[in-house]
């Protein structure tokens, strides 16, 4: 696994083979980048369920300004640290999403770009678009990336583009408020 495209192209991650996670796979970073692209340049971003870290690190290769990374999995906390090695601009908070979230309010970090990728079967989207929302942590006309496979999402943003690959979907909302 790779990054696509940008100042760290080429760049190989490391993780995606551990079990539990699931890895974007390129064709579908390159349709969503492709898509996300006029939102990305000096963002400041969320990778709240980050993983191997291939979204947040795919938008700093692409001109994101910042990205913070959160993830509690013991397994993958060695290999996000080794894929965010020599990328500028990255955080790395080893932390629960809920506890990272509450951070982000106590701190007043607000985010331009939001990824949420958590695991399939916990069904964590909703309660997350919620906190944050109830948080006001996505900025105006900030994105939120959702990508799941079958739980139905409430969101109180506007939906930008919903997308199925596979058996996965992807949906695009923006905070219009």
């Amino acid at each position: 696994m790779r990054v696509i495209s940008g100042k760290y192209k080429g760049k190989t991650l490391v993780g995606y083979d551990v079990i539990g996670t699931r890895p974007t796979m390129d064709r579908v970073k390159e349709s969503l980048f492709g898509t996300i692209q006029n939102y990305i340049l000096n963002s400041v971003s969320l990778d709240l369920f980050a993983g191997t870290g291939a979204l947040g690190i795919e938008t700093l290769s692409n001109g994101g300004k910042e990205c913070y990374f959160v993830d509690n999995g013991p397994k993958i906390k060695k290999y996000l640290q080794t894929n965010l090695k020599s990328v500028e601009n990255a955080i790395f908070l080893n932390m629960d999403y809920k506890q990272a979230l509450n951070y982000f309010k106590e701190n007043n970090i607000t985010f331009d770009i939001i990824y949420l990728d958590p695991p399939y079967h916990e069904h964590l989207i909703n309660y997350s678009l919620e906190l944050i929302n109830n948080y006001n942590l996505l900025n105006h006309d900030g994105i939120v990336v959702c990508e799941y496979v079958d739980e139905k999402i409430n969101c109180s943003y506007e939906l930008v583009k919903n997308k199925k690959y596979g058996d996965k979907y992807i949906n695009i909302y923006r905070n219009v408020k």
